[in-house]
């Protein structure tokens, strides 16, 4: 052999994405206005799949990525569902089921004025159990992308995870993305334990929010010209202002929002998360894949939920992508999948990557 598989993709260009993170359940609750405490509000009230890394997974397979995988860790009671979903989104889950724990939930309230603001209530259950036991070196067969949820951060067994899947993508040559997630655990977490946890990882995605955190600079730009000098590309979210593409202590690229209207922004940063590494993937530069990235973003604004729209049609790349995917595409290695061990996974959870295990 020449070498891993997977370095030989990540060099080729193409080759699978593979995410590590979270898959929760969606209870989200759209109103308008402020709630009214101590007495009711009227909502129109769904429940749906979601969880930022299955999101992430679902949106780049939306985007034209053709071989999409997802490891995460979910509660016996939702596990069918879950994976029925992945699946019908074009992805490879691999779910641990946790013996213990359910399925993480999370409340979103809506308010469905003109910004579409949300508040998130987290339980994260079984989500952020999953830890180093889960993972596989033959996870990286054939994967040209890792991708980590910041989630994974916000737990002892996610954080042991982190440090784990980096070394092991180091070592076959993959290069490492991770959004940091959550402005609100980041503050508990603490900005140089974060720093020092995503050492090693090649492309960080924060929000404006995050980044401005992890600074201490007001200004989007500053804070992401800040953040390259220490990761080496950063790919800064900016809501309804675009995108920011920096390297090197220096913003390279301003990308422009997409006009939408929008009805519940749950989601928006992890679909433009997953459109910019689907891309990436087809050997784009950075600035054209935050340019899909934004176009995600506003077609995800516009739906309630985090998940892209059934079916593709006309709302995968634009035709300059995918000219460009097409022509890597043809260098992907074929796969079939994750090759996984048989047997249980931590805490005797159960692998349910295979449809016919999953209930």
């Amino acid at each position: 052999m020449s070498g891993p598989a997977g370095g030989a993709a990540a060099r080729e260009g193409g080759g699978a994405l593979l995410v590590v993170g979270d898959v929760v359940t969606d209870v989200v609750a759209r109103h308008r206005g402020p709630l009214a405490s101590g007495t009711d509000t009227v909502a129109v009230i769904r429940t749906l799949p979601g969880g930022a890394g299955a999101n992430v997974a679902c949106w780049a397979a939306h985007w034209g990525c053709p071989d999409v995988r997802l490891l995460g860790r979910v509660g016996a009671e939702a596990v069918a569902w879950h994976e029925r979903e992945l699946l019908a989104s074009g992805v490879r889950p691999r779910l641990v089921v946790d013996p213990q724990a359910a399925t993480g939930t999370v409340i979103c309230l809506v308010d469905t004025g003109a910004a579409a603001e949300r508040t998130f209530l987290t339980d994260s259950g079984a989500s952020l159990r999953l830890g180093p036991e889960d993972w596989s070196q033959a996870l990286l067969d054939g994967v040209g992308r890792l991708h980590l949820s910041g989630y994974l951060l916000f737990s002892g067994t996610g954080r042991a995870l982190v440090r784990t899947a980096v070394a092991s993508a180091r070592a076959r040559g993959v290069p490492v993305s991770l959004d940091p997630a959550s402005a609100g655990f980041l503050v508990e977490l603490g900005v140089e334990r974060f720093m020092a946890l995503v050492e090693g990882v090649d492309v960080l995605l924060p929000s404006r929010d995050e980044a401005g955190l992890l600074t201490g600079l007001p200004d989007g730009a500053a804070a992401a010209a800040a953040l390259s000098r220490r990761v080496p590309l950063v790919v800064a979210k900016q809501g309804a202002d675009g995108a920011l593409v920096a390297q090197g202590g220096a913003v390279l690229a301003r990308v422009p929002a997409v006009p939408a209207t929008p009805r519940d922004t749950t989601g928006a940063g992890d679909a433009f998360t997953g459109a910019f590494l689907a891309t990436l993937l087809t050997g784009a530069d950075p600035g054209a894949a935050a340019e899909e990235g934004c176009r995600a973003g506003a077609l995800a604004v516009e739906r309630v939920g985090g998940r892209p729209p059934e079916g593709g049609g006309g709302t995968g790349p634009s035709e300059s992508a995918r000219s460009a995917r097409s022509a890597e595409c043809s260098k992907s290695p074929a796969s079939s999948g994750p090759s996984v061990p048989s047997g249980s996974s931590a805490d005797d959870g159960r692998a349910a990557g295979d449809p016919a295990r999953a209930g």
